[in-house]
């Protein structure tokens, strides 16, 4: 007889499995040891689980599983937390009353300004003289995630865990997320494509200096220090990159990523990117529009549609823009030669910041408002503040409640994983971090864009997900429930989602209030997760 999968064994260790079901899963465990190991270690863990929700180890049966929280948790374990919050409250007051000098703002790492600075500063560091290994680096992923996508499809078709369709429809996923013969990798201190030469491919180049003189048919996926595109790239240009620079022709879109984007040429669609400076020259020309946050821009040329900008520092148009112009940032001028076609909508924080010349052109409306620093406090005296907080409180019960009946056993395993303390809180720091960065590998190695496209819906929901876990989990604590019923739970849930809603909107405590419940969520969910998602064990 076929064994059980350890996710079924764990349903049968926690007394959730059908009745019928566990009768015949006890059968099965009087004839087969392995089942029989399996299910004595589930229930070791469980018990472990248990006992570190407790003071004494005695109490693993008890309903009362929370009510050692306080004393199991060391004081001394509470009073480095509360020191970590203090410093980190005094520290963000120290930060939020400093001025950087004007001249420093790039160097400011809590601007937008530094930040892309700082981002891009790493990845060319990484990119100088390390291309070959970033290679190798991807093809060894890219082989990892294809030998683990086969052997999987295989399990799952050899256990017929999976319908025909099923099956089929992972092998195309599978076919979708492999590098296919209609893509070209370059890779070196230097890739061109020389004027000579046509590349009837999508092109990933990664290199110090990535120079296109010739035509690309497909799209140029380009990674490096220097981006350069002086012949004709037919698809989209996406460029990650220190420097990029387009006087040649784009006939899609720029989807960018750099430190310095200059526009010199022709786009045929429009540009999308978070850049340190953005400028679209006089001989450049942009036939739809443009979206983008930046720290400076400067428009010279032509948008043939409109431009939405967001910007920590100056925005300078001289050029001409077919329809409306959006802006929010520092200051923003218009000079003599500046054309506008549609309105003109600006955010600035002074007045004075904003400089029409006589000689601009704007055919539409004119709206200026200066956003003035809103009292931390007004809020607090307005209805509306509160209608929302009575919806997000609403949202969070109904998604409680409906993973709390669709997932009873993975939701209450996880809400009890988020006592383990510092554990639960380390691993959460790492996924928290390190799943960004595992999807933009596994999206750079082409093992799958649509893998990477999938998973990051999963990071946001399950980054949502976290609050709810530790407001359960809190609110068992305060109340320590007799029982262990749906409705103990989500009683608990609301009295935690409360009280991190209260504490949520302390100045500076609340922020990292809010991160340590992400981190803490997070790393329960993934302990719990790969506890469930063990293989199965076969006979």
């Amino acid at each position: 007889m076929e064994c059980y999968s350890e996710q079924i064994c764990a349903i049968f260790v926690d007394d959730e499995l059908p009745l019928d079901e566990a009768r015949r899963l006890r059968d099965h465990l009087t004839t087969c040891r392995r089942c029989r190991e399996l299910v004595d270690e589930l229930r070791i863990e469980s018990r472990v689980l248990s006992e570190s929700l407790r003071e004494l180890p005695e109490e693993a049966a008890s309903p009362e599983v929370f009510s050692g929280w306080r004393t199991s948790w060391a004081w001394g374990d509470l009073a480095a937390m509360a020191a970590v919050l203090a410093l980190g409250s005094i520290v963000l007051v120290v930060i939020d009353e400093l001025k950087v000098p004007q001249a420093l703002e790039w160097f400011n790492p809590f601007s937008l300004n530094g930040l892309t600075n700082l981002m891009f500063n790493i990845s060319d560091y990484f990119a100088h003289g390390g291309t070959a290994m970033l290679t190798e680096y991807a093809a060894v992923v890219g082989g990892f995630f294809l030998l683990s996508l086969l052997g999987g499809a295989l399990l799952l078709g050899r256990r017929s865990r999976l319908r025909q369709p099923g099956l089929h429809l992972l092998i195309v996923l599978l076919a979708l997320s492999l590098p296919s013969f209609a893509l070209e990798r370059r890779h070196g201190d230097f890739v061109t494509v020389p004027a000579s030469e046509t590349v009837d491919d999508t092109l990933l180049a990664a290199a110090n200096t990535v120079r296109v003189e010739g035509v690309i048919n497909g799209d140029l996926l380009a990674f490096g220090g220097t981006v350069e595109v002086r012949g004709t790239v037919k698809g989209d240009l996406l460029s990650f990159a220190k420097r990029t620079v387009v006087s040649g022709r784009v006939e899609g879109s720029v989807y960018n990523l750099s430190n310095s984007l200059d526009l010199d040429g022709q786009l045929g669609h429009s540009i999308y990117g978070l850049v340190q400076s953005l400028r679209v020259n006089d001989r450049g020309h942009v036939d739809e529009g443009i979206l983008v946050a930046a720290g400076d821009v400067s428009l010279e040329g032509e948008v043939k549609r409109s431009v939405d900008i967001l910007t920590s520092g100056n925005a300078d148009v001289s050029g001409s823009i077919g329809r409306d112009l959006t802006m929010a940032g520092a200051s923003l001028t218009l000079t003599n030669t500046a054309r506008v076609g549609g309105n003109l909508s600006a955010r600035v924080h002074q007045l004075k910041e904003v400089h029409i010349a006589d000689g601009a052109t704007i055919a539409g409306k004119r709206d200026i408002q200066v956003q003035e620093r809103k009292s931390r406090f007004s809020q607090f005296t307005r209805s509306r503040f509160y209608f929302h907080q009575a919806i997000w409180l609403a949202a969070a019960m109904l998604v409680g409640w409906l993973g709390l009946v669709l997932f009873p056993g993975f939701f209450r395993a996880t809400t009890q994983a988020v006592g383990s303390g510092w554990l639960s809180l380390g691993l959460g720091v790492g996924v928290l971090a390190g799943a960004p960065v595992a999807m933009v590998v596994i999206a750079i190695t082409l093992v799958g864009i649509p893998i990477s496209l999938m998973l990051f819906p999963v990071y946001l929901t399950a980054i949502y997900l976290a609050k709810v876990w530790v407001g359960a989990f809190l609110g068992q604590i305060l109340l320590r429930p007799a029982g262990a019923t749906k409705g103990d739970w989500l009683l608990g849930l609301l009295v935690g989602l409360l009280l991190l809603t209260i504490v949520g909107f302390i100045p500076y405590l609340g922020g990292l209030v809010r991160l340590g419940v992400v981190c803490l969520g997070l790393g329960a969910f993934a302990g719990q997760l790969y506890r469930a998602s063990r293989p199965v064990v076969a006979a």
